[in-house]
């Protein structure tokens, strides 16, 4: 019954697993530094981190922070890799949203 219990965590445990865990959170604040927080300090006066921890913010969970990381990557011409995505959701989880 042991070794039944403890096949059957091994098997679930991806589904449990954070969001982002294969990302670098340290490369993605570097790449939140470079790309990313020059035009989110423009847009809220100076303090680019307001956008994430804004009342009304867009983003409510783990696939909607990777869709808009995508988005933005797409719409500014970032010409980030899907690794870089990675990251910067990685660093954006860790240190403003803590989705599970």
């Amino acid at each position: 019954m042991k070794t039944l219990i403890a096949a059957l965590a091994l098997i679930s445990a991806p589904a449990f697993a954070a969001p982002f865990d294969k990302g670098d959170a340290k490369a993605g604040k570097a790449l939140h530094e470079q790309q990313c927080n020059a035009c989110h300090a423009a847009r809220f006066s100076g303090d680019g981190n307001k956008i994430y921890t804004r009342a009304d913010r867009r983003v409510k969970s783990a696939s909607g922070l990777a869709q808009m990381v995508t988005a933005c990557n797409a719409n500014l011409g970032n010409n980030l890799f899907p690794e870089d995505e990675l990251n910067l959701s990685a660093y954006l989880n860790t240190t403003f949203y803590k989705f599970k």
